[in-house]
């Protein structure tokens, strides 16, 4: 196996879960998995733990890294002004296919919220997100935007949403849909931020991350139906 797709098989196992956030990293049952040795599965986990994903314990092996609340604020104000920059570059640059491709996700998204599918609702949802990144046309943007999500995705997509706002957050989305049918750059950065912080506070709200102060207790994270 070459090493990107080590790399990308362990960052997904993280990303999805499958390793949870503070569990060590099972490196004998990784190597037998992906059918490798420890010299390249300790490279990737070099790799990984660059991006944020991995904490290396010396002499210790490694585990899952988690984040801290000051952690989850840090990335999404980052997110927040990737995503703005985003909007206004693809309200220049988007096509019209591409917005009907949009329109048609948002059409299946809010289906999804009339049938009270959240996993469904949020997989629409990241994809618009990402759509818009990608109509921005630009791959320094595209390669810092995976960067930063790629740590938060987990939170953003599986953190559960009150009725009031799931409501809000639809709102929000088609008033994201608006403004990129109207080509309304500042208006879709405003939104986009907005949108963004909503999401941080929800996130935090749910005790997500991890809290700084250990001696407080964090209610458990229920997980959409």
């Amino acid at each position: 196996m070459l090493h990107e797709e080590v790399v990308g098989r362990i960052r997904a196992m993280l990303l999805e879960g499958e390793i949870p956030p503070g569990a060590r990293i099972p490196e004998r049952d990784l190597c037998e998995k992906l059918q490798i040795s420890r010299t390249p599965l300790r490279e990737a986990l070099k790799v990984l733990a660059a991006e944020g994903l991995v904490q290396l314990l010396p002499n210790r092996g490694s585990r899952a890294a988690r984040l801290t609340d000051k952690d989850m604020r840090d990335l999404f104000e980052v997110c927040q002004g990737l995503e703005a920059l985003a909007g206004e570059l693809a309200s220049e640059r988007i096509t019209d296919a591409e917005i009907a491709a949009v329109a048609a996700t948002h059409a299946a998204m809010a289906q999804h919220y009339q049938n009270n599918d959240l996993l469904q609702y949020y997989r629409c949802n990241r994809a618009i997100h990402e759509a818009i990144v990608t109509a921005a046309g630009n791959p320094v943007l595209s390669g810092l935007y995976e960067s930063v999500t790629a740590r938060i995705r987990r939170a953003r997509y599986v953190t559960p949403m009150t009725p009031p706002r799931w409501a809000l957050a639809l709102r929000e989305h088609e008033a994201i849909l608006n403004a990129l049918q109207r080509r309304d750059g500042v208006g879709l950065a405003h939104i986009l931020r907005a949108h963004l912080r909503h999401k941080r506070e929800e996130v935090l709200q749910a005790g997500f991350a991890e809290t700084e102060n250990p001696g407080v207790a964090r209610a458990p994270l229920l997980q959409p139906a």
